[in-house]
Order: structure tokens, then sequence, then C-alpha cells
């Protein structure tokens, strides 16, 4: 199985790389992507020997082509991304750039007859209408990496769709999922990253702690499944054991379980249809005992209520909801606003928006990134 990571310094990045690691005779990395953290790019890009990799600048490539084989080629900036996408031989690639910029590379890879192992949320919510289709017309698989969007497809995988009645997500309820809104004024960074059952980035631990990557996941369920927003629910379920679970007509449910590591949807999405062992533990009901569930609290959670409405909405307004998050996070993170301000800012931008039709990349872009500037002043 040949295979090229896009963001392979993240955390699904790295995780896809053990995955890749605990079973080498099976693969081969064919290409390899990262931002600006050089120093891991290049010791990845040693280990696996792909054909290609890039970096998010020029001066970035130059400082790793000094220290890679000329056996390597290095690329950089967007075009080198969608050259890292689709000029290889790889026959998956996985999608594990952060933020909206991993849209064009998808695209590519798809026009190239790639499967895509999808774990860029941004991808399917702000295009997601472009992207099913263009899969569809080149008979290109999309295999969600997502543990949430994993589970459900597993549970999907065989059954006739049209007997679909519901799909739940579950949530862990992020870092202050015990705390009253109340008690989130004045907290921390350090502690919104503390999450108590993942090891995700930084982004998407504040996204779960906001619920935001929540919305983002509702939204990519609507394009990944073709249910409507009222076919699906979430559910507060702490222990993170059930990934998720699918209901149908006949008042069946199915639920995908699974102690919670991602490298079991990783390597579902590199080994699919095939099962194979995975270098994570098992699961052990006993020793745990209870698992909880509660019921989603909209008003405790208001940016997963954004998230629905945004969806309905459609168009152009999942689009800024994102774009907004990505700045508003980013904010938080440098100290510049307060954990609520978050969904300050994220209600006033899309205030201030008009919703508008997107049918191609180029308008989509346009309002990324006017959502972007707004979101960096409010």
């Amino acid at each position: 199985m040949k295979v090229t990571i896009l963001g392979s310094t993240g955390s699904i990045g790295t995780q896809t790389l053990d995955v890749i690691s605990a079973d080498r005779d099976r693969y081969e990395v064919v290409g390899l992507s990262a931002g600006g953290n050089v120093d891991l790019l290049v010791q990845q890009a040693l280990l696996f020997q792909p054909k290609i990799v890039c970096l998010a600048s020029k001066e970035l490539a130059d400082e790793a082509k000094s220290q890679l084989p000329a056996s390597i080629r290095v690329v950089y900036g967007e075009e080198g991304l969608i050259e890292t996408a689709a000029s290889t031989d790889a026959e998956i690639v996985v999608t594990a750039i952060m933020g909206s910029r991993g849209l064009p590379a998808t695209l590519a890879a798809i026009d190239a007859g790639k499967k895509i192992g999808l774990a860029n949320k941004e991808t399917l919510v702000t295009a997601g209408h472009i992207v099913m289709e263009r899969a569809k017309q080149k008979g290109v698989p999309i295999i969600p990496i997502d543990s949430e969007h994993s589970a459900i497809y597993q549970c999907l995988n065989g059954e006739d769709l049209r007997s679909l009645s519901r799909i739940t997500l579950t949530a862990s309820g992020g870092s202050f999922r015990d705390r009253t809104r109340e008690q989130l004024a004045g907290v921390t960074v350090q502690e919104a990253l503390n999450h108590p059952n993942w090891s995700m980035g930084a982004k998407i631990t504040i996204d779960s702690a906001t619920m935001v990557n929540k919305g983002l996941e509702v939204i990519e369920a609507k394009w990944l499944f073709g249910v409507s927003y009222d076919q699906i629910d979430v559910l507060i379920h702490p222990e993170s054991i059930i990934h998720s679970y699918v209901e149908f007509t006949d008042n069946s449910v199915m639920a995908q379980m699974g102690l919670p590591d991602m490298r079991v949807p990783i390597q579902y999405a590199l080994t699919y249809p095939e099962r194979r062992p995975t270098p994570t533990g098992k699961l052990n009901l006993a020793a745990i005992g209870k698992l909880h569930f509660r019921e989603m609290d909209f008003d405790r959670y208001p940016c997963l209520r954004l998230a629905f409405e945004c969806g309905r909405a459609g168009q152009s307004a999942p689009t800024v909801f994102n774009a907004a998050n990505e700045v508003a996070v980013g904010r938080f993170l440098n100290g510049e606003i307060d954990f609520l301000s978050i969904e300050r800012v994220l209600e006033q931008v899309l205030e201030r928006h008009t919703v508008t039709d997107v049918s191609d990349i180029e308008t989509i872009a346009s309002i990324d990134s006017w959502a972007r500037q707004t979101a960096a002043v409010i």
C-alpha cells in the first residue's frame, strides 16, 4: 500500500506514521507534507524515504533540502502541496492538514484517482457539495478518519442506507465538560488544552471544549452519509468508548466501540475493507464497569447550536463558521481573547454575513478570507 500523508507532523499525521511503522512490510510512504516543522519532517523523510516532501515556504524547503538526499524531491507552498497530493503513485492520500487550506490538495488527489483518508474536517464543511460530487464522478472512495465518522462508516458497511433512520455522534464534552458556563470565565489556555480522553493537536482540543469540533462533524456527517440535519443527534459520552452509533427503521441500534485511540480509525481507513491488528489496547468493558451519557445542552454549548444553524442555512454559512472559528481559536491560544470570546466572535461574524451561493472554490476562498479578516478585529 503506497501512502501520501498531508500534514505528517501533526497529531493525525504522526499517528498515521505510527500505524505504518507497526506494519512496515505492508506500506510504502511516497509523499509527506508539513507546514513549518522542518526538523520533524526531515526526521520522517529520512526514516520513510518518500519520493516527495512539501513545506509551507521556499525558505523552509531550502532548509529541508540541505538535510535530505537528492532522491527526495522538496517542494513548497500550495502548488507544492497539490503536487505532493496528486503526482505520485500513492494509492491513498491521508489529508490531515489543519484548516481550509487542505481543500485544493484534496480535490487534486481526487482528480488523480487517489482514495482519500479524510481527517480534515474543513474540506467537507466548506465544500462538501463540491468534494462529494467530484469523488462520485471520479469513482474515488472517501473514508473518514475522525473516530465518530469512522464509527458510522463501519456501522453502515453492508447496510441498505434506505433503512437508516438516525445518526448519533458522541462527544466527550471536552476539557470543561463538568464546568458550568459561569465557571468558564477566566479559564487558561493550558486548562483548555487538557483533554481528558484524547491526544490531539491544540486547535482541535480547543474545538472540543467549545463543541465547535462536534459542530463541524455534524456538517461533515451530512455530506458523508447523505442525511438531513434532522437525522443527526449529538450525545455527551464522557468515557469515549462508544464512538458513535446509528439507528435503523426497525429501531435496531448499531454502535462501534473501542478505547479512545485514533490509530484504530486511521488503520481502518488505510486497510479498508480488510481489518488488521493495531498497535492499540484492547477494550475491557468489565474493567470500565459503567458508561455514562448526557443529553446535549445547546445553552451550555452555543457553538454547537450555531453549527446546526449554519449547516441548515447551507451555502456560504459553514465556510464563515469554520474560518471565523479558526481565527478565534488562534486568538485565544495567543492570549488575545478569553475562552468565552470564541463564541462571541463566531456570533458576531455570522451576524455580519449575508449567506450567498458557493458553487466554486474561488468564491469559497473569497468568503473564507472575508470571515478571517472580520474575525481578527472583532
